[in-house]
């Protein structure tokens, strides 16, 4: 990929929710300080954040025409040129081979990164929370690898609290609910938790189990990319 005025330029699919993407930019630019590669603001890579108004994929099943914002999303980035694109959603991984279709830039894969996580670390078993989608298509399973899933009627709730807490509502609450069924299972014997959704990532980010914030991953991996070269 060509780079805008000699610098590195990153895509960011944002807004789905808004919040997850105000955090993985700021936990960017705080990784970007900390790895030594900043030593003034014109060493920071040009970052375009696409904050798209588009449906929430929380339903068990998700309609082709739910993907269309995804989908112009990721075109209106590539006519920037980056060098490469991050979709701060876990959900819409499930859809990377045909999203990576429509852009020239590679598009970071979250589902490689965690497997390439689990594997290093053999944290297993460990409990998926995400949207009824994410967890019931698999997208963080792996062949020899453990996992849990929540019940049905727990993934319902978690969809819920997903919604509520990206309107606003009560989010204490949906904080307390998400915490809740991820304790259940630590208990049970899971090892960690994969916070397979970024609203999960905000609301149980104080909470003081174990856990893995794939905005983290996220972060780690864009670092990673900038670090190439």
């Amino acid at each position: 990929m060509a780079i805008t005025g000699g610098k590195r330029v990153i895509g960011v699919l944002g807004g789905i929710g808004p919040e997850a993407s105000v955090e993985f930019y700021a936990k960017l630019v705080k990784k970007l300080q900390e790895s030594g590669m900043i030593k003034r603001n014109e060493d920071f890579p040009k970052i375009i954040i696409n904050s798209i108004p588009a449906p929430e994929l929380v339903g068990e099943k998700i309609r082709k025409k739910e993907l269309k914002e995804y989908i112009k999303g990721i075109k209106e980035l590539d006519l920037f040129n980056p060098d490469f694109i991050v979709m701060v959603c876990n959900t819409i991984h499930l859809y990377h081979p045909m999203l990576q279709e429509k852009t020239r830039a590679r598009i970071l894969n979250l589902k490689e990164i965690v497997r390439e996580k689990m594997l290093k670390e053999n944290l297993q078993p460990y409990l998926i929370i995400g949207t009824p989608s994410t967890v019931k298509q698999g997208l963080f399973e792996f062949e020899g690898i453990k996992s849990l899933k929540p019940t049905a009627k727990e993934l319902s709730e978690l969809a819920n609290a997903i919604k509520k807490f990206n309107r606003g509502f009560e989010k204490k609450k949906q904080v307390q609910k998400a915490s809740s069924i991820c304790k259940k299972y630590l208990k049970a014997g899971a090892k960690t938790v994969l916070l397979g959704c970024t609203e999960f990532a905000l609301m149980l980010e104080k909470e003081r189990f174990k856990k893995i914030n794939t905005i983290d991953l996220l972060v780690e991996a864009a670092i990673h990319e900038l670090q190439k070269r």
